[in-house]
């Protein structure tokens, strides 16, 4: 979708994001909350590029994700995909999922539903765009660097989040009740 934006727009808009503090990740209720899960990806290293295959200039399509160290304990997973350096105020959200296992695991790549295919049947909410699907990366020509972050939170008891449930939902869900969080960072800059 911005593809086709100036290449100077793009420049202008540069640095301009909310940056990693505003990211649920970094948020101060979570201060505390252990970071003991490891999340990753066979598509990409921790802090390194992602493949345009996963993004609005490929098959958008998402990526491949694992996560393990979830605590004995926990009741649920919810996974949260977000932008730190979109040009808007909070952060771009890419991805909310609710339902998955509360134990280690993984998702295929394309498991999400998103403009790249149907995905598998997850319990999604809705992205910025106000779609239940996965957002692929899709930053400004002349925009730099953008940092998506990959965060999986282990709950000690049911999220209570319905499908389509937004970002400000989930944050009130995780608010007391995490027992292990985890990130990954993957970059994408449109050529």
């Amino acid at each position: 979708m911005l593809e086709k934006l100036p290449h100077v727009i793009g420049q202008v808009l540069k640095g301009k994001g909310p940056g990693l503090d505003k990211t649920v990740y970094y948020d101060e209720f979570l201060e505390g909350a252990p970071e003991s899960i490891i999340v990753s990806s066979a598509a990409f290293a921790d802090g390194g590029a992602i493949p345009a295959r996963f993004t609005e200039d490929g098959d958008k399509i998402s990526p491949p994700l694992a996560w393990q160290g979830i605590p004995a304990d926990a009741a649920s997973l919810v996974l949260v995909v977000e932008d730190a350096d979109s040009p808007t105020l909070s952060p771009i959200v890419h991805a909310l999922v609710f339902d998955l296992p509360p134990t280690d695991g993984s998702l295929a790549e394309g498991a999400l539903k998103g403009p790249g295919g149907e995905g598998e049947a997850h319990t999604l909410g809705k992205n910025t765009f106000l779609k239940k699907a996965y957002l692929p990366p899709d930053p400004p020509p002349g925009g730099g660097v953008h940092r998506y972050l990959f965060q999986i939170y282990a709950l000690d008891q049911a999220h209570g989040l319905a499908e389509g449930a937004g970002r400000g939902a989930v944050r009130d869900a995780l608010k007391g009740h995490v027992l292990a969080r985890g990130c990954m960072l993957g970059t994408y800059e449109r050529p």
